[in-house]
């Protein structure tokens, strides 16, 4: 099977199996056509003696000079230059690829004006994983993605970096190693390749990849710590979720009766005289489903965003270019705040779980150890999951609230999205810990309801830790118990459905 840029949808799952190389795309005749096609409009203009924004004009607020055909190359090229100020430790590997793969499919579409040879020699880098260096900082999300984008195509000119066989190089070297030649930018190419949103969507397909299967996994262990807890499975069921069935609400519910299903440890204390659990066990469907409301509308903006045009100005026929503002990451700016509150809220509630188990109640022993005293069993990593939960209760302030003018009051409103995104990845982070540290103590609770058994997806994943982690008899650094549990998370070795 074949993505065909600019011609077929572009979803997460096939850009990042794009990015890993494990989905061929190409560009087919048709894609080619629509690229050459605009191209020529775009030499019209570019020869005309009529002002058109970025194709014979300067930039931003230079946009009233007019340059002549002589200096066109000069200054796309200046563009490009002049804009990579990127500065702060350089992105994921990943991530420059996935914006490299964005960024042609949206050059595909046939309304940016960009040369096919251009194209191709971004799809060069993509296919041999010739990866340009690009700073986490500068940008503030309108006109798109400038200094990271800027950074992302430098080396077309020869300049920049590549990251390339595990090995920084430059540009120019990595260049003549592949007997290629830096491109001369013609007229509109430098503004095609820099204006866009591709730094802001390449991060919220990456924590919307990551979020997918945290989601998930908070569900597994909040059933866990429920089967500890000797909670009641009574709140999942389906009647009562059908009266107010938001969609995520809906799953959570669903998913819980799965995980819950055919335990002996729930049929154990079926007529105890407890009526009702802490919120932490009993809105977990509400809590959760909420958190994979913002997952959905989040993922449906990105896959908008990754088939649409986000360069400025936009060619639509031979005698119009629209400036218009495509390239501003509001729209997405503002999901990715709610999905970083959203995912946060994850964090939050696994935390109190976690201190729930600690309680020592029905049943359970105090800080779920039976020697406690001499022994502080599992007081202390919950002081890491509180500390974390306020970690990512700071970074929750929304950037795409906040707006600083740039460009001499000419970009008088930006999105400041590309720090959204680098803090939604950052929460997500987070939560990996959290959630690695509510399974650890989740199983430790487990431990004193045996002999019960529990659901077979339940028992799995208490077999998959107690592989890396044993029961917590007398203290021990635990360090090394948290980092096996994390590492389990982050290799997606716990089963979630």
């Amino acid at each position: 099977m074949e993505f065909n840029y600019g011609i077929d949808e572009l979803t997460v799952e096939k850009a990042l199996a794009i990015t890993q190389s494990e989905l061929s795309a190409i560009l087919n005749p048709l894609a080619k056509n629509k690229v050459e096609s605009c191209r020529a409009k775009v030499v019209k203009m570019a020869n005309s003696d009529i002002a058109v924004y970025g194709i014979n004009t300067g930039f931003g607020p230079l946009c009233d000079v007019q340059i002549s055909p002589e200096q066109t190359s000069q200054l796309q090229e200046n563009l490009l230059i002049s804009h990579a100020v990127g500065v702060g430790d350089s992105i994921d590997i990943e991530l420059s690829k996935l914006m490299m793969v964005c960024k042609v499919h949206a050059l595909c579409q046939g309304y940016s004006g960009i040369r096919l040879e251009v194209i191709e020699r971004i799809l060069y880098f993509i296919e041999h994983d010739m990866i340009p260096i690009v700073p986490c900082q500068g940008s503030v999300g309108a006109s798109g993605d400038l200094a990271p984008l800027s950074h992302l195509f430098l080396p077309l000119l020869g300049e920049g970096e590549f990251y390339y066989k595990g090995e920084i190089i430059s540009a120019n070297a990595l260049l003549k190693q592949h007997n290629l030649h830096p491109i001369k930018l013609q007229a509109k190419e430098g503004l095609a390749l820099i204006n866009g949103t591709q730094f802001i969507l390449a991060h919220a397909i990456v924590a919307l990849k990551k979020m997918e299967y945290l989601l998930d996994l908070a569900d597994v262990a909040g059933a866990m710590s429920l089967e500890g807890f000797q909670g009641s499975a009574s709140p999942f069921k389906e009647e009562l979720h059908k009266i107010r069935p938001f969609k995520g609400t809906l799953k959570v519910a669903e998913r819980m009766r799965m995980l819950l299903k055919d335990s002996q440890n729930l049929q154990s204390h079926f007529d105890c005289e407890r009526v009702q659990d802490p919120y932490s066990l009993r809105c977990i469907p509400q809590v959760h489903g909420a958190s994979r409301n913002a997952y959905y509308h989040l993922k449906e903006l990105a896959e908008i965003e990754m088939n649409s045009v986000t360069d400025n100005p936009i060619i639509t026929s031979s005698a119009e270019a629209i400036s218009g503002g495509n390239f501003h990451g509001q729209p997405l700016a503002m999901a990715i705040d709610y999905c970083s509150v959203a995912a946060s809220e994850i964090g939050n509630i696994s935390d109190r779980r976690s201190y729930l188990l600690l309680e020592s109640k029905y049943g359970l022993p105090r800080l779920l150890t039976e020697a406690s005293g001499i022994n502080s069993g599992f007081m202390i990593p919950q002081y890491t999951t509180a500390s974390l939960v306020t970690e990512n209760k700071s970074l929750c302030f929304p950037p795409s609230a906040d707006s600083v003018p740039t460009s001499l009051g000419q970009e008088d409103h930006v999105s400041m999205g590309s720090i959204s995104g680098r803090r939604l990845n950052q929460i997500l982070g987070n939560v990996e810990t959290i959630l690695a540290i509510e399974l650890m103590y989740a199983a430790q609770a487990m431990e004193f309801r045996r002999p019960n058994k529990f659901s077979n997806t339940l028992e799995n994943n208490f077999s998959i830790i107690r592989q890396k982690v044993k029961k917590l008899e007398e203290d021990r650094v635990l360090k090394h118990d948290i980092d096996a549990m994390i590492s389990l998370v982050r290799s997606k070795s716990i089963e979630v459905n």
